[in-house]
């Protein structure tokens, strides 16, 4: 791939880094006033409206057979319960620290992946994915002491992110990645309205809608606003760039995250939470390092004629970037 194609790529995944974090904010400012629930479906309902002109101005397709549309339903299923765990989160904690639980991903994402679709996964992988688990609990442990079990919350945002990213690896042959983002906001809004519909008036904190107020509406509308922009910025550096290129500047989006979080809200992390996001980021590079050193073997084995004796089995795959949740770049 040429470099004049590589240049915007990762033009385009560094504003991916500076616009996800911004749906952070806007989430944990419309936090203070409007329900978990509403924050979610609000997510839904503005990306898909911006969404729509985007799809009918590229002129794409709208059908999808069943089995594809039911599979987008589940993948929204799980970005649902996924965003609903990180809104919920940084709700009370911050931003930066809720950030760093949920990019243990990759690794979960890893490990299923060996189960579901017989990815390789060799001794320094999972040796790498032990240091990163170690370094989400050591975010994890004072935070929960001074958070409660909400602390948690990010973790499962994380399971379910991996979920939604394993479902869109079975079907992005099949689908459009920009009419894929549409049918999952749509299937998002068919599947959370009935919810604040039959949560209306019942007294629950987290899902009970309100009408928002002055200010509020504009950090609902950011809500969708930034996933959207971050998505389509996601999605076109991946056109311009390999995944290879891009994987490593994601990690970037922490420092964005640590820097508004203390503009914002005056939240820092403190030096427990820095050993820990320092090992997930260390050991997140390793797998990627790991992950380029395994595709270079594969492209030239590839061009190099079949050996005498059967070569070993290739130790894995290149993955996509690891999400940030996404949880902000897709749905």
């Amino acid at each position: 791939m040429s470099q004049d194609r590589i240049l915007p790529g990762v033009v385009l995944l560094l504003a991916f880094c500076v616009l996800a974090p911004l749906l952070d904010v806007s989430s944990k400012l419309a936090a203070a006033a409007i329900p978990v629930g509403q924050i979610t479906a609000a997510r839904f309902v503005v990306q898909g409206a911006l969404m729509l002109p985007v799809v009918l101005v590229m002129r794409l397709s709208w059908r999808v057979s069943p089995a594809i549309l039911g599979l987008v339903s589940l993948r929204a299923l799980f970005l649902i319960v996924s965003t609903y765990g990180f809104v919920a989160a940084v709700a009370v904690m911050p931003i930066a620290d809720a950030l760093a639980i949920v990019f243990f991903e990759p690794f979960i994402v890893m490990i299923v992946g060996h189960f579901l679709f017989g990815d390789s996964v060799g001794p320094r992988r999972i040796g790498a994915s032990v240091v990163g688990f170690a370094g989400t609990m050591l975010v994890i442990q004072p935070s929960l002491a001074l958070y409660g079990w909400v602390t948690l919350f990010p973790l499962g945002s994380a399971f379910a992110f991996a979920a939604y990213m394993l479902v869109t690896r079975a079907i992005s042959a099949a689908i459009h990645p920009v009419t894929m983002q549409l049918h999952t906001s749509i299937a998002g809004v068919v599947l959370c309205l009935p919810v604040l519909v039959l949560a209306n008036g019942s007294g629950l904190a987290t899902l009970d809608p309100v009408l928002p107020q002055g200010i509020f509406w504009l950090w609902l509308f950011g809500v969708g606003f930034w996933a959207a922009l971050a998505h389509i910025c996601m999605t076109y550096a991946l056109k311009f760039a390999p995944s290879a290129t891009l994987a490593p500047l994601q990690y970037l989006e922490i420092i964005v995250a640590v820097a508004l979080g203390y503009l914002v809200f005056g939240d820092f992390p403190n030096a427990l939470t820095w050993a820990g996001i320092v090992l997930i980021v260390a050991s997140g590079l390793y797998l990627i390092t790991r992950e380029q050193v395994v595709a270079r073997r594969q492209r030239t084995a590839t061009a190099s004629p079949a050996p005498a004796h059967p070569a070993p089995h290739p130790a894995g795959r290149v993955p996509a970037p690891p999400a940030s949740p996404a949880r902000q770049t897709a749905g």
